[in-house]
């Protein structure tokens, strides 16, 4: 089998790599019967050099491989008709914007499986970036508390190489006694969790952060049941709430109150309650001064983010009594960090983190005759039609 590596083409640059150098001679020592070529990139973090360093080939022609693996959506006039391809199409919720890219895989007769759906039986992802979002998310978080209050000036996340070097810039600051509440415990979350532990933070009980004053600052990282209560009163599990979410109201504003820093790193689910809300963010108890939403769902759970911003101009204001956008530095302006493709911003880390596990979920499924299902669950098109899984698309494939 002959693995292309393409060339990510949209735009903004995205310097991110499904297989990097290492990664790769890792594969053919393990899959004698793979072949890897490297469509040549000016842009990628891993170099053509660095690439036919180790052996790989480095080509501006990959039209003779198998199975083409990118990250971001491939441009319809680059898609090669008859291949395997692998990369975030971002269509599976019916994203408009990338319909054309759908019709234009099934009119090539492309396979097509994206990142977002190479899951395991019990429908966990295998592959992401969330990890990565969580630690460069925090770290803006922090830096845009840094330059609202004018008290420190944090170089950008892309500037830095890796994630021990943003761990170290963290831990240069000063911070007040302030209170910074997390909500979300997967990966994305998690990785925010590193950051916040790595710079060395306090973390408190959800008890102690709701009813104590500290004299350093600290932090709380809270689950579905912690900012969501059932109407009814009762307690049962996150079972119920996932699975009845129209039973639940937000309970969020209990952290508002006493909060200086939200970092948003929670799934939000269809019909789950909105965090909080734009009549919420005007209560004179609001206290968050700086939304970091790394989940960014826009008009959503978390009535700051009306809108993302971008890794060169990452911060707006949200000024609650308009709900208008203003300059972030606007004294009464909630600081908004909403990125939606942080992990650009550290690529390296990121890349090789993704690369090992591509490497160990779906590379095998190739030479073991996909006998966990990864590929099956995974193929969203096949013969030029949507696959079973995802018939649901034909109607936005339509356009109805």
């Amino acid at each position: 089998m002959k693995i292309g590596i393409i060339k990510e083409w949209k735009m903004p640059p995205d310097k991110r790599v499904v297989l990097p150098p290492n990664e790769c001679v890792q594969l053919l020592k393990k899959f004698p019967d793979l072949e890897i070529k490297v469509e040549s990139s000016d842009i990628r973090v891993f170099s053509d050099n660095e690439y036919a360093a180790k052996g790989i080939e480095v080509t501006n022609d990959v039209s003779d491989c198998d199975v083409l693996l990118g990250v971001k959506e491939v441009l319809n006039e680059k898609l090669i008709p008859n291949k395997k391809y692998f990369f975030f199409s971002h269509t599976i919720k019916k994203q408009a914007y990338n319909r054309s890219l759908l019709k234009e895989v099934l009119a090539k007769n492309i396979e097509l499986y994206d990142h977002e759906v190479i899951v395991n039986k019990n429908n966990v992802r295998l592959v992401a970036f969330g990890r990565y979002a969580g630690i460069v998310g925090a770290y803006n978080a922090f830096r845009t508390y840094g330059l609202k209050f004018k008290i420190f000036n944090l170089p950008k996340a892309e500037v830095l190489h890796d994630q021990q070097m943003l761990i170290n810039e963290l831990k240069e600051i000063k911070l007040p006694n302030i209170k910074i509440v997390l909500t979300g415990k997967g990966r994305v979350g998690n990785g925010a969790k590193e950051m916040l532990d790595g710079m060395g933070l306090r973390e408190v009980s959800v008890e102690a952060y709701l009813s104590q004053e500290f004299k350093e600052p600290v932090y709380v990282q809270i689950d579905v049941l912690d900012y969501n209560k059932r109407k009814d009163g009762t307690i049962i599990n996150k079972e119920d709430f996932f699975n009845n979410p129209s039973d639940y109201v937000s309970d969020f504003m209990r952290f508002a109150k006493v909060s200086d820093i939200y970092i948003a790193c929670h799934f939000f689910g269809n019909g789950s309650p909105y965090i909080f809300t734009r009549e919420d963010a005007k209560s004179p108890n609001f206290n968050i001064k700086v939304v970091a939403d790394i989940s960014c769902d826009i008009d959503g759970p978390v009535a700051s983010t009306i809108r993302p911003s971008t890794i060169a101009d990452p911060i707006y204001g949200y000024l609650a009594e308009t709900e208008q956008e203003v300059d972030y530095k606007t004294p009464k302006a909630i600081a908004v960090m909403a990125v939606d493709n942080l992990p650009c911003e550290l690529p390296k880390d990121a890349s090789e983190g993704f690369g090992k596990s591509f490497s160990e979920h779906v590379i095998p499924a190739f030479f073991n005759n996909d006998k966990d299902g990864v590929l099956h669950r995974a193929r969203m098109t096949q013969n030029g039609k949507l696959t079973e899984r995802f018939s649901y698309l034909q109607d936005f494939v339509d356009g109805e």
